[in-house]
């Protein structure tokens, strides 16, 4: 009796080692796999004076890995920002629309754990309460990591940036402010989760 409890004992350890293992190589990006996440936000602010702000941003994101290592993918977002004086009329009201397209380098893209580089494209649009219209395009080269806390959720965390601005208003004669960006402060880092699927 005691050889039988033994090995079903024995059976049963076995069984639970190797479906942890199961579990353990499920973590991490391989080829064909998809994800999304982006950022989603929604604030107001009302001052002393009893002028308010308000302003509500979404941004999708769609990634899908060409093989084990690079993944490409594409956003979209839009954003609005709503300034009210104290008699209720708009001071402010500014509506931003953006597409963009990136691509990332996994280093260890198999793993929990792993580091990553994108480099990003976008262009976007913000038009005013006067119907003027500003365009702009950026380029950024950003550096993060991405760690799963399940088969199917991983947090990430990207810091700094090495980026290029152009922004032109859309009026005749206008002439485009250009900005290079280079920052690893704190204000730099963003965190984000994903979802492989």
């Amino acid at each position: 009796m005691k050889k039988l409890i033994l090995s079903l004992a024995a059976i049963a350890s076995f069984t639970f080692a190797s479906a942890q293992e199961q579990e353990v190589e499920t973590y991490g990006f391989g080829e064909g796999d998809m994800f999304i996440s982006g950022s989603f936000g929604v604030g107001t602010t009302k001052y002393p004076d009893d002028s308010k702000e308000n302003s509500f941003n979404i941004t999708p994101r769609f990634g899908y890995f060409l093989n084990d290592f690079i993944a490409l993918g594409a956003q979209a977002g839009y954003s609005k920002q709503k300034e009210e004086n104290t008699l209720g009329n708009d001071v402010v009201d500014n509506s931003t629309f953006t597409i963009g397209v990136f691509g990332r380098y996994y280093l260890m893209p198999a793993q929990k754990f792993s580091f990553f580089g994108e480099l990003g494209l976008g262009y976007g649009t913000t038009k005013d309460i006067n119907d003027n219209k500003v365009n702009g395009i950026n380029v950024g080269v950003t550096p993060g990591l991405s760690y799963f806390v399940s088969k199917h959720f991983a947090l990430e965390a990207s810091f700094g940036i090495l980026g290029y601005n152009s922004v032109k208003p859309d009026a005749d004669g206008a002439k485009a402010t250009n900005s290079f960006q280079f920052g690893l402060d704190m204000d730099d880092i963003n965190l984000g989760l994903i979802y492989k699927f």
